[in-house]
């Protein structure tokens, strides 16, 4: 069951990555994160009234709050960055930096002593992203914030915001059940209100692009309860990897259907990315 949920995990963060950016492109990235963290927090909230929680303490609350600090950023960075870059470069960058990231935080902050293979993911993580932020042999085009470099920055400021999610998330405890996601939430949409603020003339949406922004939040949320009810199953290792394949969906979709550009060295750059998840998960 456990590898089941992460799998499933994995499957729902990949089409909302897909959803998300597509409908980034054709709204304001800003309501589309400031909507989608609003629908996650009432998927959260049902979902954390359902699931019995023996006992919330109030520091595993404010741990879910800074977890909903480092989502909310990370969607609002993922979001722009898929608003203006390609799908099957940023989305790859931010999954692989983030779990990188996630792996140093513990060793220097939390103790922990990765093996072999995470220092070998360490050492295939940073030509993997050079190559797949490489555009050359491609069709030419913007290098700047609209183009290649822009969708890069953005992926990596994204990781930074998961890798906050992740490691803040981890430090609640599994007895209070799933309000530390709902907590996360809150905290999410309480720091993207300034930026929805600033962009308030802009992110003036239809009505059925406010549904479907709420739709693609609440599987955002969705994603996370499936991986914390598959992690709290005592299958950790199982499930981070299962749950990190979710960048697959979104790139095979971003070339299917959106026919991006596929150079021999992206595709290389990618593998290298898929290389260096897995092994980071498992060290």
């Amino acid at each position: 069951m456990g590898a089941f949920l992460a799998l499933t995990s994995a499957v729902v963060y990949g089409i909302v990555d897909f959803t998300g950016g597509m409908l980034s492109r054709r709204a304001h990235f800003a309501a589309v994160t400031l909507l989608g963290q609003l629908g996650g927090l009432l998927l959260a909230t049902a979902a954390a009234l359902l699931v019995p929680a023996e006992s919330v303490r109030p520091t595993d609350l404010l741990w879910g709050a800074l977890s909903g600090v480092g989502s909310g950023a990370a969607m609002h960075f993922l979001n722009r960055g898929l608003s203006r870059g390609a799908m099957s470069t940023v989305v790859p960058v931010s999954a692989v930096t983030s779990v990188a990231l996630s792996v140093l935080c513990g060793v220097v902050l939390l103790g922990d002593r990765p093996g072999v293979p995470a220092w070998a993911g360490f050492a295939v993580t940073v030509p993997a992203l050079w190559l797949v932020a490489d555009d050359r042999g491609g069709p030419t085009g913007p290098t700047g914030p609209t183009g290649p470099v822009g969708g890069v920055t953005d992926g990596l400021l994204a990781s930074a915001g998961v890798a906050v999610q992740y490691l803040a998330l981890g430090q609640a405890a599994a007895s209070s059940g799933l309000w530390p996601v709902a907590a996360g939430r809150v905290a999410a949409v309480v720091v993207l209100l300034p930026v929805a603020v600033r962009h308030r003339r802009e992110i003036r949406l239809p009505t059925r692009r406010h549904a479907q922004a709420l739709l693609i939040g609440a599987g955002a949320a969705l994603g996370l309860v499936l991986y914390l009810l598959a992690a709290q199953r005592q299958l950790l290792a199982v499930a981070v990897v299962l749950a990190s394949l979710y960048p697959a969906l979104p790139v095979v979709l971003g070339f299917v259907l959106l026919h991006e550009h596929l150079t021999g060295r992206r595709a290389i750059g990618l593998t290298g990315a898929a290389v260096a998840t897995v092994l980071l998960t498992l060290g």
